[in-house]
């Protein structure tokens, strides 16, 4: 299993760009942000990726975050959600945008997204949803001082999105002391915003 690439950039397709880790070129999925964010770098970038190996192909799905990467591996474990539409829903709708879609039950907001019908956009807030239906069941009574249930149930959201444990409370802890009076739904958005920059 590849887990990262640390190379240059080297070639740029539609879909895809091509890393140059020590003479060695590796072709990997991108989404259209880190595509267009690659297509103007000539430095070293590392690639947090994914190997998928199929009986006529070996493909790697690489992401420039690895929230992005945590959020793909989520996506492609939905039944009917497969890798390229889990690429073309994190090319069109940031992490904190789709996450919010699915804690609101959103389904206009996901069928926006081109690839993903009613059906697909049903099956994502069931399945998604599920994980996190303790937090939902909290979401308006959650007290969010510092380690109170609102906080443990903004990193538990997080977490079954498919954060890391520590980065989740570092960040929702962050959220709380800059925040005032916030709901667990506040403190997980601003949570998502601070993990996506990392």
């Amino acid at each position: 299993m590849i887990a990262h690439l640390h190379g240059e950039p080297v070639l740029v397709g539609d879909k895809w760009v091509v890393i140059d880790v020590g003479g060695i070129g590796y072709q990997v999925q991108v989404t259209q942000p880190a595509l267009l964010l690659l297509a103007h770098t000539k430095e070293k970038v590392r690639l947090f990726t994914y190997m998928a190996v199929r009986e006529d192909a070996i493909t790697l799905y690489g992401f420039m975050h690895r929230s992005e990467l945590e959020m793909f591996k989520i996506l492609i474990g939905v039944s009917g959600i497969g890798p390229q539409t889990a690429m073309n829903l994190l090319s069109q709708i940031g992490l904190e945008e789709f996450a919010m879609a699915i804690l609101n039950e959103d389904e206009k907001a996901l069928t926006r997204i081109s690839g993903v019908g009613a059906k697909s956009a049903k099956r994502l807030i069931l399945e998604l949803r599920d994980k996190m239906k303790k937090v939902s069941e909290t979401m308006l009574t959650g007290d969010t001082s510092q380690g109170g249930p609102g906080v443990h149930d903004a990193v538990s959201a997080l977490i079954s999105l498919g954060f890391v444990e520590k980065e989740s409370w570092d960040a929702v802890k962050a959220s709380a002391s800059i925040l005032k009076s916030p709901t667990v739904q506040d403190l997980i958005k601003t949570a998502l915003a601070q993990l996506k920059e990392r």
